[in-house]
């Protein structure tokens, strides 16, 4: 089928092929680390005039990019007055609608520090709705991983946490690949609990925690 006939259909197909298992601070020892160890020095290279882009890619509905907005923000609390931005992407159009949205239920806000929800969320009815300073940190666009990617700028970190599971080992090694050259030197590539780099990608990015990589050539 042609047409927008066509477009729904595959939409729904993605839709039902797609798994958006996600929550708030999922994995929590990677926020520490972005937290204590790379953020302090990005965001004061940002007070001087830097930016800072982060990457979290197949960002579901949202709660992986906001978890870090709210990590940003914990620290400096200004971070939207700066060149600082959360680059979120998903092949799922109805996923990106509920993340652009930006209201969770209290179930799913639970997992959320209690001063960072009440600080940066709105409270809303039953639920919780992103502030301006958290929104202002992200941007939300689609993208599909096996497509082209028009990103030319390169990331001092990049999220993508069980999503290359779901792929052929080929692929996984493929993606790996088409990651490294969006790395700063000195960035990082956080992946999922089950996920390990294989492929090319092993020789040039060293292990600097549990599923977290760095540059080999910057350990």
């Amino acid at each position: 089928m042609t047409g927008a006939d066509g477009l729904d259909e595959r939409q729904q197909m993605i839709v039902a092929l797609t798994t958006n298992v996600t929550r708030f601070f999922r994995e929590p020892h990677h926020f520490e680390h972005l937290k204590t160890q790379i953020l302090p020095r990005l965001l004061e290279e940002a007070r001087r005039g830097g930016s800072i882009r982060i990457w979290s890619a197949g960002c579901s509905n949202g709660q992986e990019p906001y978890s870090i907005a709210l990590t940003i923000l914990s620290l400096m609390p200004e971070a939207a007055d700066y060149d600082i931005k959360i680059l979120a992407t998903d092949i799922d159009t109805k996923m990106l609608a509920e993340a652009r949205a930006g209201f969770y239920c209290d179930q799913i806000m639970s997992a959320t520090p209690t001063d960072l929800r009440n600080r940066w969320f709105e409270r809303d009815g039953e639920g919780w709705c992103a502030g301006e300073a958290v929104r202002r940190l992200v941007t939300f666009n689609e993208l599909n991983l096996m497509g082209d990617w028009p990103m030319r700028r390169r990331f001092q970190s990049i999220f993508c946490r069980n999503v290359l599971i779901y792929f052929e080992e080929e692929t996984q090694s493929k993606l790996f690949s088409r990651f490294v050259p969006l790395m700063t030197p000195d960035a990082r590539l956080y992946i999922g609990h089950s996920e390990r780099v294989c492929g090319p990608a092993v020789a040039q990015l060293s292990t600097d925690g549990v599923t977290i990589y760095r540059l080999r050539s910057a350990s």
